[in-house]
């Protein structure tokens, strides 16, 4: 391993090319065995493997302990997540929506005991394929009963193709038998709604549908929403049969689309939002993380942007650069939790980590870039976690695989 010297504040101290299929998805759970073991789930990007597990008790040396194979070749793994034994992963047909990605069996979420790590078992199968579904893109489960799912489902239609992807509430009281509790999408965006469907982007048109909700212990009534071209929203769920919108705020156009991720730091009113570059060379320039105040959550209010890495200083060509995933504060006992630093992916610009302590004016403290896998332009650093002692684990969207950091923040 060659430590790169595009660092500041944060250094890569292990490295694991999982197996030689490094293509990292949006997917991390760490878990702390009673013997001290610590094991990381890593989902990937896309097959022929589903998840990884590596042993990360040394940091410096990260294990493979098993990788898993997709369950059919049209489905790819991108999103996973972790409660005590229970696994969810996420099972999409393809990238895009098409007729070829509709009604794949395999799409859906796959319920797993991962009580013995060398041998996962499946549970159940909440399948959410059909004519207009191509599956679930992302999943977040963090209290151990509800799952919160970006997907179609075997009886939605959309207005328009794009517009596939909602947001679908799963009970798992009992993880052999997943039951959908509620749905709720941007109105205008199904067949049979009252409200018009929305218009569409003219240059880059990545559709009105979620991306990531998150959902916490601490307001459980509250959903935060990254819903693509469709900005961020804020919704009640204290009826979860029947979410109700309380606030969205969309910014783009002007900005370029793409709202993905909506992290609330409850102690301070404030969400932050990022919004992922999905195109390369620059052309959906420039893709930033977003402060914005929500002591009145009805009317949220943007405050302020992050500095985000110059093109000059990063290769970029034949590549993405700009913001994507964040640490997402999840309330779990191997998870960091900071209200006044927010770490996050930037793809060819790496790993970098920002002072919000002034919300409206974000310092950028520490950052590193790791070196090209070999016969790549750039590195693409596609997600990460941190854990509760402040190590930073991030993947490689393409070829690269696990990279760990330490960060050196005061």
């Amino acid at each position: 391993m060659k430590q790169n010297d595009q660092s500041k504040n944060m250094r890569l101290i292990g490295h694991n090319n999982l197996g030689g299929f490094g293509n990292g998805g949006e997917g991390f759970a760490l878990k702390q065995l009673p013997n001290g073991q610590r094991v990381l789930f890593v989902a990937h990007e896309s097959g022929p493997k589903d998840f990884s597990i590596v042993d990360v008790t040394e940091p410096s040396e990260p294990k493979m302990i098993l990788q898993t194979d997709i369950p059919d070749p049209k489905v790819r793994s991108n999103s996973l997540a972790l409660v005590d034994d229970i696994l969810l992963v996420a099972y999409q047909a393809g990238l895009h929506p098409s007729p070829e990605n509709f009604n794949v069996d395999k799409a859906g979420m796959g319920v797993f005991d991962v009580s013995d790590i060398e041998k996962p078992r499946q549970l159940s199968f909440f399948k959410t394929s059909g004519d207009h579904s191509r599956g679930v893109h992302y999943v977040w489960f963090v209290d151990g009963r509800y799952a919160h799912l970006s997907t179609g489902m075997p009886d939605s239609q959309p207005t328009h193709p794009r517009d596939d992807q909602f947001y679908v509430i799963v009970d798992l009281a009992d993880p052999t038998k997943p039951q959908e509790v509620g749905r709720w999408w941007l109105p205008g965006t199904q067949m049979g709604d009252d409200a018009p469907s929305p218009t569409h982007h003219q240059q880059i048109d990545a559709g009105f549908r979620t991306h990531n909700i998150n959902v916490y212990p601490e307001r459980p009534d509250r959903a935060y929403v990254g819903y693509i071209d469709g900005g961020v929203i804020i919704l009640d769920i204290s009826d979860m049969s029947s979410p109700e919108m309380i606030s969205r705020i969309d910014y783009h156009p002007p900005f370029p689309g793409f709202t993905h991720t909506a992290l609330p730091l409850f102690d301070r009113d404030l969400l932050i939002v990022t919004d992922e570059c999905i195109k390369f060379d620059l052309e959906d320039w420039p893709k930033r993380i977003w402060v914005l105040d929500i002591r009145e959550e009805s009317n949220p209010v943007m405050i302020s942007s992050f500095p985000t890495p110059s093109p000059e200083d990063y290769s970029f060509k034949g590549a993405r650069l700009g913001a994507h995933n964040i640490h997402e504060n999840e309330p779990l006992p191997t998870s960091w939790f900071s209200s006044d630093i927010i770490v996050g992916t930037f793809f060819s610009g790496g790993v970098r980590a920002y002072d919000i302590s002034d919300p409206f004016r974000p310092e950028e403290v520490a950052y590193c870039v790791p070196e090209a896998p070999e016969g790549c332009v750039s590195i693409m650093i596609n997600d990460l976690y941190v854990d509760e002692r402040g190590l930073v684990y991030a993947v490689d969207r393409i070829k690269g695989g696990l990279y760990i950091m330490e960060m050196d923040i005061k």
